[in-house]
């Protein structure tokens, strides 16, 4: 399991005084008042870099980071991803994971059989989308997050568990 976790990217300069637009990437947005640094990633090193809350409105957090004094500074850090310590990410509910600990993990059916690799979560919707690349001649797919379909994961031993007679029903697979 990474020691970081990815919270949001920036997008934009925001005004003249090296404010930043950012798009967080948190269940919970008010964690961002309680966070003073943030991490960078520069190659395999997290670099922490200060952070300073503005405000947050529409969805959006609005701070100062590092040394940014102008939008020219902010400019150089647009598409930047912030990173989180574990020991500052919110607590996880029982039975909950967090989406890097996700990311990676093989899905196997009742046999063992590999189906594919969790490449990405989809949040758009009451119920996440779990995208897979396809393994061993299989075919990518997507389906949602449910207990019923995934009855176990196991990140420790980044594996998740398919009940594939329920994936059948579901899943949507790439031609």
């Amino acid at each position: 399991m990474t020691q970081y976790l990815m919270i949001g990217e920036v997008l934009k300069p925001q005004g003249l005084h090296g404010e930043c637009k950012i798009k967080p990437w948190t269940a919970d947005i008010s964690l961002f008042e309680t966070w003073k640094t943030l991490y960078r990633k520069e190659g395999e090193d997290y670099l922490p870099l200060s952070f300073s809350l503005r405000r947050i409105h529409e969805g959006f957090v609005y701070a100062v980071l590092g040394e940014c004094a102008s939008p020219q500074d902010v400019e150089r850090l647009r598409g930047l991803h912030l990173y989180i310590d574990r020991a500052h990410a919110a607590p996880l509910e029982e039975g909950s994971d967090y989406i890097a600990d996700l990311i990676g993990c093989m899905a196997v059916d009742e046999t063992g059989a590999q189906l594919g690799i969790l490449r990405e979560v989809l949040q758009y919707g009451s119920v996440d989308t779990w995208a897979f690349s396809g393994v061993s001649g299989r075919k990518p797919f997507m389906a949602p997050a449910l207990r019923a379909v995934f009855p176990e994961v196991d990140t420790a031993e980044r594996v998740i568990r398919v009940d594939s007679r329920r994936l059948e029903e579901v899943a949507v697979f790439e031609d």
